[in-house]
């Protein structure tokens, strides 16, 4: 088994990954906290398509992809923070002033769950930002302590998981997802 994380710019792989199977769909690709909340709204069908085939083909692209033996299995979302909704969201707050990275949403497709690719997604989205210059990245896991997270709302991941990859917790947050508050874990790449 050979995983390896490259940047998201191919579009085809990123809309197998996120992509919604509703054609008409107003959510997923991944844009709720890349793009404007009123832009992401409005988008439908191939409108939406059309807007992250542009963010794939921009430098950075937004975020990186889990390959197993060059067949794409997992998704990271991975930008500078200032560039997203995180740097206006009133839910999760600022530690300090610097021009950090945040990496929001994993996916794994199903049938390849279990197998450690989280990990390497986590770990190529810090890479990823390291290559970029990110002087830290961070994370907005629910902290579930241990307690089942329905799959719907395990994109943002979990503290665990997390603390496995060095973050540590920065600061509590406003935000609640599935019952679980979400905590602030960062990883400092200085």
């Amino acid at each position: 088994m050979s995983i390896e994380v490259r940047p998201a710019s191919v579009f085809d792989d990123v809309a197998t990954l996120v992509g919604p199977k509703n054609p008409t769909a107003q959510s997923c690709f991944c844009l709720s906290y890349r793009i404007p909340s009123k832009e992401s709204q409005a988008l439908r069908g191939e409108a939406r398509a059309e807007r992250v085939r542009g963010l794939c083909a921009e430098d950075p692209p937004p975020g990186v992809i889990a390959y197993l033996d060059g067949e794409p299995v997992g998704w990271a979302a991975v930008h500078r923070r200032g560039d997203t909704s995180f740097a206006r969201n009133r839910l999760i707050p600022h530690v300090d002033d610097l021009d950090v990275w945040s990496l929001w949403c994993l996916r794994v497709r199903p049938g390849f769950r279990k197998q450690g690719i989280t990990h390497t997604l986590v770990d190529g989205a810090v890479a990823f930002a390291r290559e970029r210059g990110a002087p830290a990245i961070e994370a907005y896991p629910v902290d579930n302590r241990g307690a089942k997270v329905d799959l719907t709302m395990a994109y943002v991941g979990t503290r665990g998981l997390f603390e496995s990859a060095g973050f540590t917790k920065a600061s509590d947050t406003g935000s609640v997802i599935n019952g679980f508050p979400r905590v602030l874990m960062r990883l400092d790449l200085r």
